[in-house]
């Protein structure tokens, strides 16, 4: 047996093990986790700008509670992607290369002073669950609630612990991890270097694997373990403005779900159990496509989350025993909505004065955005101008709706670390202090 199979076999028995420990009797009420990564309160005037215009109102607006977000980990200012999911996941802080593990290649225990994650430990108190995924399977911001690896490029252990982490509806991409190298699949051949096909392994465990939205949408109201394959890496091609047009591609494939149609799907299930339901969604395409400072992509994938968050709110109002808390890790690349002079046909590639780089409606140099008209009637142009080529930590904001949303998020404030207590006093009505204030900090 290879090291490397040999522990994930070691993974999948621990937490088995784990999920026969005693667990919190559940209240039977419901949790909702989105993240649209990579988001910050510039990313959402920027798309109300565009789509709504500047008196418009988002879904995301009409969110009763909103606080700002705090989301430093233990050794940076701010958040890797897998640092934040495993904080998201288990209320501990982390550090930046972590998939679940310490540096001393220790499992982060979870706040509650278990080693599960809030999903394993809602598996465990045999709750519905759900995982919503635009990106690939071995994305962190879904994958780190029922996953731990060595590093975040274990792709296949990650991979194979999600396919078997028991949760009952799990949408999203990345067909190559799920099929063994030189197979060919619906979009692609495999990656997995194991020769495991967890396809058939998803079959063999009562899952119907679907590929496309008319496939997901055309199943019957009893199907109840459903798998969500929609492209071979992620539904969305996180490429620059130029780059797409050059290969004649949309920023997403036309053939998969989008996030709120993903989510609907699953509330639709989730909303027919009677013990309660755990569901942790992200839309990936905000980090991505704005991480490749592809402006138009970018606010093409806030518009979807934004889509996704009215259908949360729109259960919420039918099923008040929902709490639903939204925030992102970081924000991707520090978009700013930047004015633009009337009659400008194309924008400078960079701002004259700061050299920051500016991206119009089709890329650099492109003729700029045109809002939708205020309350006067008036469409005005504006430019999207990019603060850095990387995630940077500031803007970051939390949302919420539902049950006890008013005490869970608080005007002054959450941590990262607050995301899993807020979880987890829904499902199980237990409040988690923290040990102290430098641990939890």
């Amino acid at each position: 047996m290879s090291k490397l199979l040999l522990l994930s076999t070691t993974l999948m028995c621990m937490f088995a093990a784990m999920l026969q420990a005693d667990t919190p009797e559940p209240t039977g009420n419901s949790a909702i986790f989105f993240h649209p990564d990579g988001t910050s309160a510039s990313h959402w005037d920027a798309m109300r700008l565009l789509h709504y215009g500047p008196d418009g109102m988002l879904h995301w607006d009409r969110l009763p509670q909103l606080a700002t977000y705090r989301g430093h980990i233990s050794d940076s200012l701010v958040a890797s992607s897998n640092a934040g999911a495993v904080i998201h996941a288990t209320g501990t802080l982390a550090y930046s290369d972590t998939f679940g593990f310490d540096e001393q290649g220790e499992v982060y225990p979870s706040a509650n002073g278990s080693e599960l994650t809030i999903m394993q430990q809602a598996l465990a108190a045999d709750l519905g669950t759900a995982l919503i995924q635009t990106g690939s399977l071995i994305e962190p911001g879904t994958a780190a609630f029922v996953a731990r690896a060595p590093a975040r490029g274990d792709y296949e252990q990650i991979a194979q612990q999600v396919v078997e982490s028991g949760v009952q509806i799990i949408l999203g991409a990345g067909e190559e991890w799920l099929l063994p190298q030189g197979q060919q699949g619906r979009f692609g051949e495999g990656s997995r270097s194991d020769g495991k096909n967890l396809i058939e392994a998803l079959e063999a465990m009562g899952y119907t694997v679907v590929y496309s939205r008319d496939e997901l949408m055309a199943l019957g109201d009893d199907v109840m373990k459903v798998f969500g394959v929609f492209a071979h890496e992620d539904t969305y091609h996180d490429l620059s403005e130029e780059e797409l047009v050059e290969q004649g591609l949309d920023a997403y494939l036309a053939s998969a779900p989008t996030v709120a149609e993903m989510t609907s799907f699953a509330l639709s299930r989730m909303q027919r159990l009677d013990q309660g339901f755990l569901m942790v969604i992200e839309e990936e395409g905000t980090d991505n496509l704005c991480n490749r400072r592809n402006a138009s992509g970018c606010l093409e994938a806030m518009k979807r989350a934004d889509d996704a968050v009215g259908v949360i709110s729109d259960f919420i109002d039918g099923h008040p025993d929902t709490f639903m808390v939204m925030t992102s890790d970081s924000n991707a690349n520090g978009p700013q909505v930047v004015e633009v002079p009337p009659g400008l046909d194309s924008l400078p590639p960079n701002d004259p004065l700061t050299g920051s780089a500016i991206d119009g409606a089709a890329g650099t140099g492109s003729a700029p955005f045109i809002s939708q008209p205020n309350r006067f009637g008036d469409a005005q142009p504006f430019a999207i101008g990019w603060a850095s080529w990387q995630d940077v930590g500031s803007g970051v904001l939390v949302r919420g709706k539902g049950l006890n949303a008013e005490a869970l998020i608080p005007v002054t404030g959450v941590r990262n670390t607050d995301i899993y207590r807020m979880l987890y006093y829904t499902l199980f009505g237990d409040e988690i202090g923290y040990a102290s204030e430098t641990a939890s900090r």
